[in-house]
């Protein structure tokens, strides 16, 4: 079982950029695919962005690719999502996932584990 713990959330001006942080309790962190989702008021949950266990492999929702980097450093126990130029429309509660045994599209993994979220408001 792995607990999850985001970080970095606020408030920030069109354009500008926020980092993203979530560490991940427990001594396989490495084991595990980590997903980052977010769910934007009186939407549904959507994918963001999720990279493999080595950090070999990410995949990005079309809306976010270009912008935001996803990334790991499993010595640290922590996943981290790096949203550039960000616009209103990336307002959302930003949660960390972590699936222990998907080996198909890392957008499609059943997570198993998820954080309690941090606010992203992006402001035009």
């Amino acid at each position: 079982q792995v607990q999850l713990v985001e970080s970095g959330g606020g408030l920030v001006q069109a354009g500008g950029s926020l980092r993203l942080s979530c560490a991940a309790s427990g001594r396989t962190f490495s084991s595990y695919n980590m997903g980052w989702f977010r769910q934007a008021p009186g939407k549904e949950r959507t994918f963001v962005a999720a990279i493999s266990r080595s950090g070999g492999s990410t995949d990005y929702a079309d809306s976010v690719k270009g912008r935001f980097t996803v990334s790991r450093d499993n010595a640290k126990n922590t996943v981290y999502l790096q949203m550039n130029s960000l616009k209103p429309e990336d307002t959302a509660i930003y949660y960390c996932a972590a699936d222990w045994d998907c080996v198909g599209s890392l957008r499609l993994c059943g997570y198993d584990y998820w954080g309690q979220g941090t606010q992203v408001t992006v402001s035009s």
